[in-house]
This record gives structure tokens, C-alpha cells and sequence, in this order.
């Protein structure tokens, strides 16, 4: 036989044996009687993953609207990974607080270890089994309700920073195009979580450059090489046993430690602040009590850091997009704000937690962009689901069921005009966000034993400056901001593309 024919079945027969390994999962789901969306070799059912055209989420969301009507879950793949995407309310209540037990672990879990990232492996949303419900014992009194109250001072504070800040800004930036409102909110949240659980004040209400601002704004957006790890653990998911993911690079763990380590060592300094009604006097004392080393007790803090920081700042700027879009829902929460305003001229903290206009402009924010949008629950003992044809599907510990948050929150069968910012929906007299919840169309903070830790003290500060905010200004969107709600798709937390710009008139000149 020939050279070059011989070199030409060893050509064909090994296109032919990779062209088979790409595909060799495809298939699985139908074998176990569940429908599967379609994929594409070595891709899977996600290509925005590998092409980066689009936010990812849209190609979640087009198998949802396809498979929805007809079945309670659907078959894909991530590259060459499978996943079961969840597509019933029912389900993903289940999921989340009935069935918890069979459910208790964030597949994320799965992907670091504390060699890869000690930061992220501490983290309760990271942890799993004894591991969190260890720490998240230990964590949850830190974020009560008197302890945030004592320290509502602070945010008060910054909100008339904030105010000042924006006056100032609209006359030296307001010809330049508005005020970029993620930046704007960033720097509140900042300046109020560094204080409020370091006791430092970091002072980025302002417009000069700050490092811990940088190191921030990039603590969630995809760097090359987490790019480049999402596709290696999609085209060969049994790596990730092996290799694991960095969420924290060593830049920023380096810096978020020696921060983490000054606090303490000014803290044990400056004898005033000892009985400070903070969250660092309450990890110092947890850490004398639980006796934790420094490592643990930089990890606890980075928890309270970094769900305040980053999500916050995006739910107040999405918050005030939706007010600027719809002036009559703005003047509706005025109205409610003046209402509430005490003989000090504030809105104290049992009021601002009491007003309902106010809890439903900030939740219907959260449907709109959600700040989780989506997740993937480990199955962690054998569980069954039943499809609407009477297919069971036998799940075992180790598998997933995914859950796409932003699909549920826009699915026009729970919300009408889902696009539309409408706060009304979570009004008390529609049953209020308590009702979405228990059905499991709304996820705002997540759901169940589960359900986000930093909750109240985020909200907290969410609308300590939104009410800031309306109270001294009416917001208009500025025309560089896009009309629809087109999601970046370099973001990893559901932001508007091209991002979110403002106007500010003072209401008092």
C-alpha cells in the first residue's frame, strides 16, 4: 500500500477517533429518558461559552422557552459536560427548602479546594456538608438585626457623602454624559462595607484612583486564564478533580490579607474602638472564642467583603436604571420617603425596613438582573424526578441540577411584561416577594437554608442610598444608556452592556 494512502487512513481514522471523543457523551440524557437539547461537537449546549458572542445566559434561556411548556427538566451540555436544567417553580422550591437534604452543596464547590484559593474556599456559598453548616453558624449572628442597626449610623453617613459627591460630579462631569452609576454605587459600597465590617475608612467617595477600588471591580470579572479554565473543565470534566479554579488571584489575596491584617492590628491598638459595634470586634471575638487562625479569620471577613461589595453596588444602580426608566414608579417611592422622614430629618432603620414601595422597587431590581443568575445544586443523596410524561429520572450523589435564576425572574408566564420594571408585583397586596418566593419564581438572594447570608445587611445599604438618592434628586437616564436590558457579556454578574448612566437634578437646587 501506498505511503501517502496509508498517512491518509491515519489522517481520516484519527479526525474520525476525535470527532467520536467530542460526541461520546452526547446521547446520555435520552438514554435515561430525558429530552436533550441540542449540542454541538465538543461545544455542547452553551456556545457563547467558547464564542464569547453573547452573555452565556441567553443560551440557557433559549433552551428553557423551548423545553418549558412540555417538561419539568431538560438534558445539555457544557462543552462535553453534562447538566440537567432545572424548568419547573415546583422543582426549584424543592430544591431549595423541601428537599434541601438532597440538595445541600453549591456544585461551585466542586471547582477549588484551599490550595487553589483559600479565600473562596472559605466562603459558605463555597463550602459543603459539616464544613458550612459549621461556618455559617458561626457567621449569621455577625449579620442580625440589631447588629446591623447599630451600625446604620455608619451608612447614613456615607449616603450623605454619596449625595455631596453626586452634586459635585453633575457640575464638573454632567456635559461628559451623565454619571456612570456602577462606579458611583461601587465607591458608596465601599467606603460603607470597609468601615462597617474593618472599622477603616477607605474614602473612594470621590473621583481619584483607588487600588482597593481596582482590585474590586475585578474580583468578578472573567480573566483569560478562568476563560481558558471554563474550557478546559467543559471539554474534560473529569479534570476537575484535579485542577482546580482560582476565583482570588494571588494579587488579590496578598492584598485582601495584609488589608485584613492592618485592620487588626489598628483595632488592638486604638482602645476606642474595641467595643465598636462592628463586624471586625465580632470576628476578633469569635476567633478568641473558636480559637481561629489568622487565615480563617481573614476568609470570614473576605465572606462579609465581598458579598457587600460588587452585588450591592449593582442592585442600587439597577435599582435607580428602573426609577429613571419609569418616573412615575420614582415619584411614587418619593412620596413614600417623605412619608417616613423623622424630626431629624432621616429615615431610621425600623422604617426603612417597614417601607413597602421601597422593598418592592429594590426586589423587582433584583428580577430584572439578578445578581446569582444561576446556580447548580449537588445532588447529595439519591433523589427522583419526574418528568410530565411519568419519566423518572434516578439522580445520584455527585450529579447537578441546575437552575437558571434569570430565566424563571423573565418567563412571561410568572411576570407579565417581564422586561419592564414594575414594582407593583411585589407589592403586600399581590402577596409581595414572600409569594414569588414560596413558589419558587423569585431568587433574589437565592432560596432555603441557603439563602444569602449578607441578605439584610446588603438590602440595608441597598436602600439606605436609594432613598438617599430620590430624596435629593430626580434620576433621569442619560442617553448613553441602551433601552433594553441586553446583558454584557463579559460579566460574569448580570450587568447592563455598555453599562448603566445617569443624570442627577438636585430637587433643592
Amino acid at each position: 500500500m501506498d505511503t501517502w494512502l496509508i498517512t491518509l487512513l491515519l489522517f481520516v481514522g484519527s479526525i474520525s477517533l476525535f470527532y467520536l471523543f467530542l460526541i461520546w457523551n452526547y446521547g446520555g440524557w435520552k438514554r435515561r429518558g430525558v429530552p436533550e437539547a441540542k449540542s454541538y461537537p465538543g461545544i455542547g449546549s452553551l456556545p457563547s461559552l467558547f464564542t464569547q458572542k453573547r452573555n452565556f445566559l441567553y443560551d440557557l434561556d433559549e433552551i428553557y422557552r423551548k423545553y418549558r411548556d412540555t417538561n419539568k427538566f431538560v438534558g445539555a451540555y457544557s462543552g462535553r459536560a453534562p447538566m440537567l436544567l432545572i424548568l419547573d417553580p415546583e422543582l426549584v422550591h424543592r430544591i431549595h427548602v423541601n428537599d434541601f437534604k438532597s440538595f445541600h452543596d453549591n456544585e461551585f464547590g466542586d471547582y477549588i479546594d484551599e490550595k487553589s484559593d483559600i479565600i473562596a474556599f472559605n466562603n459558605p456559598f463555597f463550602l459543603r456538608g459539616e464544613s458550612w453548616k459549621e461556618r455559617r453558624a458561626d457567621l449569621v449572628p455577625g449579620m442580625s438585626p440589631i447588629g446591623i442597626k447599630s451600625i446604620y449610623p455608619v451608612t447614613l453617613e456615607k449616603c450623605k457623602r454619596l449625595s455631596h459627591f453626586i452634586r459635585d460630579q453633575m457640575k464638573t462631569k454632567a456635559k461628559e454624559g451623565g454619571l456612570d452609576a456602577h462606579d458611583l454605587c461601587l465607591r458608596f459600597t465601599t467606603e460603607v462595607v470597609s468601615d462597617c465590617v474593618l472599622g477603616v475608612n477607605v474614602g473612594t467617595i470621590n473621583d481619584q484612583p483607588s487600588t482597593l477600588l481596582d482590585m474590586i471591580k475585578n474580583l468578578f470579572t472573567l480573566t483569560p486564564s478562568q476563560i481558558i479554565y471554563q474550557l478546559t473543565i467543559a471539554f474534560l470534566p473529569s479534570l476537575k478533580k484535579y485542577l482546580k479554579a482560582t476565583f482570588f488571584s494571588r494579587a488579590s489575596t496578598k492584598y485582601f490579607f495584609d488589608l485584613m491584617a492592618d485592620s487588626i492590628r489598628l483595632r488592638r491598638q486604638e482602645q476606642s474602638n474595641k467595643n465598636r459595634a462592628d463586624f471586625l470586634n465580632f470576628l476578633l471575638q469569635l476567633q478568641e472564642k473558636k480559637k481561629l487562625s489568622n487565615t480563617i479569620l481573614t476568609a470570614n471577613a473576605m465572606t462579609f467583603l465581598t458579598d457587600g461589595f460588587l452585588t450591592t453596588a449593582h442592585s442600587i444602580s439597577n435599582c435607580l436604571l428602573g426609577l429613571a426608566r419609569y418616573p412615575e414608579s420614582q415619584e411614587k417611592l418619593r412620596a413614600e420617603i417623605m412619608e417616613n422622614i423623622n424630626e431629624e430629618g432621616i429615615v431610621s432603620y425600623d422604617k426603612l425596613t417597614e417601607m413597602p414601595y421601597l422593598d418592592a422597587c429594590f426586589n423587582e431590581a433584583l428580577r430584572l438582573f439578578p445578581p446569582v443568575a444561576m446556580n447548580s445544586k449537588l445532588c447529595t443523596q439519591p433523589y427522583e424526578f419526574v418528568n410530565n410524561d411519568g419519566q423518572v429520572l434516578h439522580m445520584k450523589p455527585g450529579e447537578a441540577a441546575t437552575i437558571c435564576y434569570y430565566s424563571i425572574h423573565h418567563d412571561e408566564r410568572y411576570y407579565e411584561d417581564p422586561e419592564e420594571y414594575k414594582p407593583e408585583r411585589f407589592l403586600p397586596e399581590n402577596g409581595g416577594v414572600k409569594k414569588y418566593r414560596e413558589e419558587g419564581k423569585y431568587m433574589g438572594f437565592g432560596d432555603g437554608p441557603r439563602i444569602c447570608m449578607g441578605m439584610r445587611f446588603g438590602s440595608t445599604q441597598a436602600k439606605a442610598a436609594i432613598v438617599e438618592i430620590v430624596r435629593n434628586f430626580y434620576v433621569k437616564s442619560n442617553p448613553k444608556t441602551r433601552s433594553d436590558n441586553l446583558l454584557d457579556k463579559k460579566e460574569f454578574i448580570p450587568a447592563l452592556d455598555g453599562g448603566v448612566w445617569l443624570d442627577f437634578e438636585p430637587i433643592n437646587g
